[in-house]
Parts: C-alpha cells; structure tokens; sequence
C-alpha cells in the first residue's frame, strides 16, 4: 500500500519566497511567500503557499530542510524573451548610430556581417553575446545570424552550450546593390537553408531551434520569398523578419513589389505570415495590415530603442494590443545599442511617453503592461508559450532571481518597499548586478560554468 502514496514526479528543487509574473487575465500578478517546486526534467510542478508546506512535502516527496528560502528584498521573475535580437551586430553595438536604416545597413552592417564566413571571428563574437544576453536575463533570443551556414549553426552551438533557449536564423538575402559580394543566388539561399534546417534539427538540441530568415522585403526577390515560404511550411517552422521600420523602406517595397497591396501583403502572398511567424519593429503599419496579423496569427516584435537610434519612427503600442496582435519586445541589436531586455522595457515606456506628448489623448503604457511584454508577451510572440512565459505547472522554469540591494549594485531603497515597487525599482533602474542567478528549463545556467559541448 505504501508504494501507492509515492510521488509520481521527482522533485528537484523548491523555492519559497516572493515570485511575480504574468498571466493572460492580469499584466502583474505578485504572489508572497509562495513555494514553488522544480521536477528533475526543468519544468514547474507545482505552486502553492508557504504555509502549505507541510501538505506539499508529503504530496511531492520532498524535506522541507531541501527549500531554498529567498532574502529579503529578493524575488524571482519569469526569465526575459529578446524576440529580435541580431547576433553578428553585437560586435559594434553601441556605436554608428549616425544614419537613417538603409543608409546604415549598407555603411555598417553589411560589411561587418559579411565576415562572418570566418568561424574564428564568428565564434568570439557569438561567444559574447549569448553570454551578455544571459547575464541581463534573457533567457529567450530570436537571433538573426548571417548567411554563412556553419557559422550560424556555430551561434546554435553556442546558445545550446550555454543553455540559452533560441531560435537562430541563418538569413537569406539574393538582393543587395551595396555591398556586391554579401548576398546569394536564389538557389544558394534555398540549398543553404535546406542543409542549415537539417543539420541543426539533427542536432536534437533541446532548446534551439531553426527559423526561416528573408532578412526582408528589400533584399529578397519574391522568388526567394516563395521558396521561404514553402520551405517553412513543408517543416512546421518559424519565421521571421523586418517590416515597416522606416518610411524610405516602406515606399521602396511598393515599387519592387508593385503587385502587392501592403508592405504586409508581400509577404502574406508567399506564405510567410503564419502563427509561427514574428516581424521586427511595424511602425508604420496599418490597421488594414495589422487586421490581416490578427487574422493570419502573426506577431510583432517592437524594438524601440533602435526606432529612436536610427530615427525610423515610434511604434503605437497602444493601438497594435487593441487590434489583439500577439507583441514582445526585441533589443535589435546593433541598430538598438543595448543588448540588455531591461533597456527595451525602458525604452518602450519612454516611446509610449513620447506618443502621449503628441497627443494628449494617447494612453501611456504602465510598467506592468511593459512588463508583460517583456516575459509572457515575448513568449506569445514567438509561439512558445506553452513552454515558457510565467510560473504556471506545467511550463519550463526559465526564471530570474533578483536581489534589488544587491551588493555594488545601482538601485539603493530609502524605505521598506512592497514586492511590486520592488520591481519597479529593478526595471527602471536594475541591471546585471542585481540579477543573481538565471534559470533555464529548471538548469542554473548564470553564474555561468564552463560549457560542455558535446
């Protein structure tokens, strides 16, 4: 009879503490002295109080001397998701800033990118940032990588070693006027894309996956977008890429796209709008394309400290939530200068204050709904939602945890402050100081220790 009350799930860790999050129903949920179980595959297997500790142990089969007991001032948050994020750009990030997007591809990012065909370059620099975007807490990336095929498999690689959960794109790009030799035939985008799908689905990494990358409208033919189009669906992919950055952008579409009805059009038309598909920044989308987002499930990824750096325009927040499209946050790195998910939801704030200063009438978006956007909205975005986001049983535990007095750190408290002002203090004025530990999928994975590739 004994063997009947035994756990089914082994417990790995629990945690007892505060923990705030999202849910669909409410943009900031904060629950006090909660306790919160780990099972040995990562995920979440159970959330209850504190006081029901007794009850919990003898349900799950656990010693209450084996909880880890948060400090004061300390709280764990779903980890952060980058729905855009270009990886070989990290490399001269924070700087060249100076001109409008088309101008500053081809003068900056073009001939950076294309020295990625050299692995030893590609793996510092990847190497770099897959372990700064972990350290500000993101335990979610959506990376662009180049066209070099071994080279993005090697960005896979290394978000894999690290524990990161990604998506990585190699991009496809057979148009570029400026810089001659960084570009593709049809059938070398088409062959590349195929083999980089494979070799990195045979990989069987647990929390990297492929995602189909036309770099965007501009540098595609709409043969290559159709071959996309198809290779993401005959695979059950992901897909992403830009639309509706600048104004120039927007009309040169029009003219090599002439066929078409919107920006969001061409790529509807060959297949690339689907529940699986995010699109950086749509600041000048409207409500008739952001109608046909809904309508096809597609999201966006709003990048707003690059829409101010390259001066492309300030996405209404406000107004794609109200057309129900699926939203997370990007950092856009090299055109945004921080790598950092915290400088996205401070930016985002600051867009939506901008807004409100042109027109009195505009309602501002609070902390918590950037927030949100920021974790769970993320996560929605990118489809991956059943699998991570917030503290529901049953998801992964990708997680932070957060020390607001952090010893050295930037935020200093006055007064005895409650968990929500907390958070508050950590997302305007936080940064990788007082992020203690990162967890992804149950796996401490910051403080980092060294990889083990397979």
């Amino acid at each position: 009879m004994a063997n009947s009350n035994r756990p089914t799930t082994e417990i790995a860790n629990v945690y007892r503490g505060t923990f705030i999050h999202s849910t669909q129903q409410t943009a900031l949920q904060v629950l006090e002295d909660a306790l919160l179980g780990v099972d040995i595959k990562g995920k979440i297997a159970f959330i209850g109080k504190g006081t029901e500790l007794d009850t919990l142990s003898q349900t799950f089969g656990f010693s209450s001397s084996e909880v880890t007991q948060l400090a004061q001032h300390e709280f764990f948050i779903p980890g952060m998701v980058d729905t855009h994020i270009h990886a070989p750009q990290y490399s001269f990030a924070g700087t060249a800033l100076d001109m409008p997007l088309l101008q500053w591809l081809s003068t900056y990012t073009f001939p950076v990118e294309s020295r990625f065909q050299d692995l030893e370059f590609a793996n510092r620099v990847y190497t770099q940032v897959v372990k700064r975007t972990l350290r500000n807490g993101t335990t979610t990336a959506c990376y662009f990588a180049t066209i070099h095929t071994d080279a993005s498999l090697l960005l896979a690689q290394i978000a894999n070693d690290f524990g990161q959960r990604s998506l990585v794109g190699k991009v496809c790009m057979d148009r570029n006027d400026s810089v001659k030799h960084y570009k593709e035939t049809i059938q070398e985008s088409k062959e590349e894309t195929c083999r980089f799908i494979a070799e990195l689905l045979n990989k069987k990494y647990p929390l990297v996956k492929p995602v189909v990358t036309p770099r965007f409208a501009l540098s595609c033919t709409g043969a290559l977008l159709g071959q996309l189009g198809a290779i993401a669906k005959n695979n059950n992919l992901h897909i992403q890429s830009h639309i509706s950055e600048n104004i120039e952008e927007v009309k040169i579409v029009k003219e090599l796209f002439p066929e078409s009805d919107s920006y969001t059009d061409v790529y509807h038309k060959y297949n690339l709008l689907t529940d699986k598909t995010v699109m950086a920044h749509g600041c000048h989308l409207s409500d008739e394309e952001l109608a046909l987002f809904k309508e096809t499930g597609a999201s966006l990824s709003h990048c707003p400290n690059s829409n101010i750096s390259l001066c492309s325009g300030v996405l209404n927040v406000r107004n794609v939530l109200k057309h129900k499209v699926k939203l997370g946050l990007g950092t856009d790195v090299a055109g945004g200068y921080s790598a950092s998910m915290l400088d996205a939801v401070r930016r985002a704030l600051d867009s939506s204050k901008v807004l409100a200063i042109q027109n009195q009438e505009h309602e501002t978006l609070t902390f918590e709904e950037v927030f949100r956007l920021a974790t769970l909205g993320g996560s929605q975005a990118l489809s991956l939602d059943d699998q991570t986001g917030n503290f529901e049983v049953g998801k992964d535990f990708d997680a932070l945890r957060v020390n607001v007095t952090a010893p050295g750190g930037p935020i200093d408290l006055i007064q005895s402050e409650g968990p929500k002002t907390l958070l508050e203090k950590f997302l305007n004025l936080g940064d990788d100081r007082n992020i203690l530990e990162v967890f992804v999928a149950g796996r401490k994975v910051v403080p980092f220790t060294e990889p083990t590739p397979e």
